[in-house]
């Protein structure tokens, strides 16, 4: 059965993050990549950009939408969203993984329905 919406979007706040993980490229590129492995998705490619004086956002392509980061280690904060489509993703193992990666003290989550057929 097919669902009645063509994605999913998941927003996932983290707080009370370490600052040294969030300011290391390598370490959350790694990081978010395992998490698109959990969440059986298939990457397509990825980009990641340092900011200076801290911080990066980066955005994993998979073929089944996207996964994306923006950390601010100023304020041990990190958002990301993960916009998926069809049936094969998993994004909670994804979810728990990178509050437990990302050592947050706290977190918020949210799904949203996203192109909900009418009719």
């Amino acid at each position: 059965m097919k669902p009645a919406y063509l994605g999913e979007h998941f927003i996932i706040e983290l707080y009370d993050c370490s600052h040294t993980i969030l300011n290391d490229l390598d370490k959350v590129k790694a990081i978010m990549l395992h998490a698109a492995e959990l969440a059986n998705a298939t990457v397509v490619q990825t980009y990641f950009h340092q900011f200076s004086p801290f911080g990066l956002s980066g955005t994993i392509v998979i073929e089944e939408s996207h996964f994306n980061i923006h950390t601010w280690p100023e304020h041990n904060f990190v958002a990301i969203d993960l916009f998926t489509c069809g049936t094969s993703i998993t994004p909670l193992p994804a979810k728990d993984y990178l509050v437990e990666a990302f050592g947050a003290g706290s977190h918020d989550y949210s799904a949203i329905k996203r192109g909900v057929l009418r009719g």
